[in-house]
Order: C-alpha cells, then structure tokens, then sequence
C-alpha cells in the first residue's frame, strides 16, 4: 500500500526532501507542513511542478502546539522533522502518541540523545524514529559504515564535509546553507570521536588541517560538532579512529575563532546601555543575513576514508562527492544532499525495513545500500 508521508517544515531542505519522496517513493501523498501556510503551499506547488503530479499538498502545523501537530501527524505514516534541531524530541513525543514514523534532520548530538532515549516509548507504539538523518550528521556517516563493512578490519575512518560558495568572498569565503543557530551550535560544542578505540570529546575550530580537494585546490578542514552523531557509540569496537571535520576556504577557522574567543557566542546576557542582550544571539540576528549571500549558488564537498585490511592486504578506501547548485530544479547542493539523504531513511521506514524504536541513524540502513540509493538521486560518488 502506497504511504502517505509529511515533511514537518517545508523550507529549503524540506522541499527537496519532498521531491525525492515524489520521485523515489512511490507515495499516496505528501502533506507540506509549516506554521507558515502561505509557504508550505508555494512549496507544493513547486515540487508538483517539478514532478508533474499533484503529489503534495500544504497544511498548517505548529510543531511546538501538541494539539496542532498531533492533528496533523494522525493520517500520516512518516513524518520528516525539517524544523530546527532542537524541536525534534518534542516532535518524537508527539510522533509517538500519534502513531507516526519520524525521521529529523538532526544536528546536534545531545539534543538527539533526548529523542532516542524515547525508543522504549517508539517500540511500544509500534513506530520507527531516526534521528540525524541529513548530511553531516547524515549520509557523512552512511560512508563510514559503508568503510566498516568492506574491511575487514577498521584502523581509522576520516569524514569531511563542506557547503560552500561557488564563487567566495572575502573575509569569510563562505555562504550560509542552512539556519545560522546550526552554525554557531557546530562551531562551539565539542564533538565526539574514537581515539584508540574510545570515545572521547574535543575542542571545536581546532586540530586544523590542509586537504587538497581537485576541483578547488588547497583547503582547510577543522574539528566541528554534531557530524559524527552517535557513529562513535555504535563503531567504537570496530574502529580504533573515527573523526569527522568540515570542510572551508583557507582562512575561515581563523576568522571564525575570533568570535568565539571574544565572547560573540556566549549565551550568558550582557548589559548593553541598560539593555539585556545575549551576544549569541545578536551574532544570529546580524551575521545570519550577511553570511547568507543569495547573490551566489553553492556547493558541496564530502570526502569519506577508510584505512584498514582487506584479504589480508593493508586497505585505503575513498569516496569522494563534489555537488553544485542543480538549476534545472533550483534546488542547492545543500538541499539536495540533505533533503535526498532524508528522504532515502524515511523511505526505508516506510518499506518496513527499519526496527520498531529509536534507531541510531548509522543502524538504520546499511551503508553499502545508502551509498546504491544515493547514487539514484543523481549524486555522483567517486570511488578510490
């Protein structure tokens, strides 16, 4: 029976994620929902453009209105939460009374904890829950469990991953891909890896490194949060090293630790003239629209290695994904790496593939499959 599927925010990551379920998923119907209905039907309208069909239809939802989102998740097999991370537990709650399967886009890794420690509640209802299935967290890790199960053994798995301009300017040579509260969260928790077989936390804008990608030249690549995900609980007796890092222009890491040094992203009020004001979130209201610079496309770096043996034999492999800004579609590389990715984990729950509970998104589908899948959706990989 063809499935009736929702995407819980229907922006830019959304509506991509909407039109692959059109595409790849065979489905009854797409409900677009958003707070803001005027936007959730614009969206629909695009993607039934882009597909020829009147696949989705738009809604109002207020993710953070119980009553609301429950009406709203009751006809629906599986819902894509595309609103901003930290709304996805309370989301997951609602989903389970509701009887829905869910999967988020994810983002930062205590904040998906909370949602997987509702798997007892999830099995209960019968539901699948995935949590952190876009890019980085996402197909990042896909490619690491993809490592893990074409060696045979696993000294040490390297991701990377960058959204970027196409054409940067200076100073920061970036363009901001998604909501700018990801951004700062990225740039200041600690992130989690294996060393020597163990997990453990370290510092973000740290451990700096040169990598030459052939398209771009030399760049930069530096210690981030939440793109491992719960990977290293999962792998940390299959792999003695797992670390993931993004990707930027020569001279961003430098630049953006100034702010973080000099206090731009405490959350901590300060008084300004007699007026309260937390410097995080000034940060967001003035560097959110400068860093977003709509005059120009993006694109999108991931590099994957795995390092171990293979019959015996000391093994590297190598997967590399260099996506632009697609204009037959309009969608950017971002959208399209995130939304794709998602989409291809809720339409494993809806084949019936994925476990009652909260799964961790890397035990959610094999890797060797995901890396199949993806390449259906016109992602090209590279493999070395």
């Amino acid at each position: 029976m063809n499935k009736t599927f929702a995407v819980l925010g229907s922006g830019m990551q959304g509506t991509a994620a909407a039109y692959d379920l059109a595409r790849f998923a065979n489905p009854a119907r797409i409900v677009m929902g958003d707070l803001d209905r005027d936007q959730s039907q614009t969206n629909a309208d695009r993607v039934n453009r882009l597909v020829g069909r009147d696949l989705c239809v738009p809604a109002q939802a207020n993710a953070l209105d119980p009553t609301s989102l429950r009406e709203f998740l009751e006809p629906v097999d599986v819902v894509l939460s595309c609103v901003p991370y930290w709304m996805h537990p309370q989301v997951a709650q609602v989903a389970i009374e509701a009887k829905t399967n869910m999967v988020d886009m994810g983002g930062d890794t205590d904040v998906s904890l909370k949602t997987l420690a509702l798997d007892e509640r999830a099995k209960a209802a019968g539901i699948s829950i995935v949590p952190d299935t876009g890019l980085a967290p996402g197909l990042v890790n896909n490619l690491g469990a993809y490592f893990i199960e074409n060696l045979d053994e696993v000294d040490a798995i390297k991701l990377y991953c960058g959204g970027l301009p196409q054409n940067p300017k200076p100073p920061f040579n970036y363009k901001l891909v998604f909501n700018v509260e990801g951004l700062v969260t990225e740039y200041v928790d600690q992130a989690r890896v294996i060393r020597n077989g163990e997990v453990v936390l370290v510092d973000t804008l740290d451990e700096l490194e040169l990598i030459h990608i052939a398209e771009l030249g030399e760049m930069e690549a530096f210690t981030t949060s939440g793109g491992t995900s719960t990977a290293p609980y999962s792998f940390k007796d299959k792999v003695r090293n797992y670390d993931y890092k993004t990707i930027r222009f020569p001279g961003h890491c430098e630049r953006m630790r100034i702010f973080m040094d000099f206090g731009f992203w405490d959350t901590e009020e300060v008084d300004v003239r007699g007026v309260k004001v937390q410097p995080r979130e000034l940060f967001h209201t003035l560097m959110g629209p400068r860093l977003r610079d709509d005059s120009d496309v993006d694109q999108v770096i991931v590099r994957g290695v795995g390092m171990g043996t293979k019959d015996g034999q000391h093994t590297t492999l190598q997967i590399d994904i260099h996506d632009k800004f697609d204009p037959a579609t309009g969608f950017s590389a971002m959208e399209r790496m995130t939304g794709f990715s998602t989409a291809t984990i809720a339409k494993e729950i809806a084949d019936g593939l994925v476990a009652p509970g909260c799964i961790r998104y890397e035990r959610a589908m094999p890797g060797t499959k995901f890396v199949s899948e993806i390449q259906k959706r016109g992602i090209s990989l590279k493999f070395s």
